[in-house]
């Protein structure tokens, strides 16, 4: 059997393997890391900086910042107790490691069912405002008393979105206020190990 701990590390590599298949296939691409429009106000440590902590602006329009995924430190504290205490619930350990291993912009997928993006915090701040969106989905859930999901991706079709059951952990696609229809995988670690990222939007 597999240990919790081992599966928690599966996640975590496979995450880690993914984001950086992102950026290698960006780079071969485009010839650079993916591009984001940089704002004061939301900065991130996504961004690419000199050795002298300056933003890397080289070759880029004014007002443009190269990035890539960074993998958050444990001393950042990012926890989903304060969810799980207003929901009185617990989630599963697979969402709160999804979104706690890394900090980036939203990476784009292909899976067999077709294009998607990864979503993930931005910043600290996004980590908190990525909070209160799951307490509002579940909240939703409970109301139409529908099974838990917790979502973790979003499709090119509208109001089309990728969850996890939060009882078993296996994967979903499921249309907004409505109940799952298509099982994707067992696990969220075996969905991302089979996504292929899509580098071809410029703008990332």
């Amino acid at each position: 059997m597999t240990s919790s701990n081992q599966t928690n590390t599966n996640l975590v590599e496979i995450l880690q393997q993914f984001s950086k298949l992102f950026v290698s296939q960006h780079q071969h691409e485009h010839s650079h890391l993916p591009i984001i429009d940089l704002d004061d106000e939301w900065r991130s440590p996504c961004e690419v900086f000199h050795e002298n902590g300056e933003v890397e602006y080289t070759s880029l329009p004014t007002g443009q910042v190269f990035w890539q995924p960074v993998n958050i430190e444990k001393e950042q504290g990012l926890s989903f107790e304060n969810v799980e205490s207003a929901l009185d619930m617990t989630l599963h350990p697979d969402i709160k490691i999804y979104f706690t291993t890394l900090y980036s912009e939203s990476l784009d997928a292909t899976c067999e069912e077709g294009n998607l993006s990864l979503l993930f915090a931005w910043n600290k701040d996004d980590f908190q405002r990525l909070q209160e969106n799951l307490i509002g989905h579940i909240l939703m859930k409970q109301r139409l008393k529908q099974a838990k999901t917790v979502f973790f991706a979003v499709t090119d079709e509208e109001d089309m979105i990728i969850s996890i059951d939060n009882d078993t952990g296996s994967v979903w696609v499921e249309r907004v206020g409505c109940e799952p229809h298509k099982k994707l995988a067992d696990s969220l670690a075996h969905f991302i190990s089979k996504l292929v990222p899509n580098t071809q939007t410029t703008s990332k």
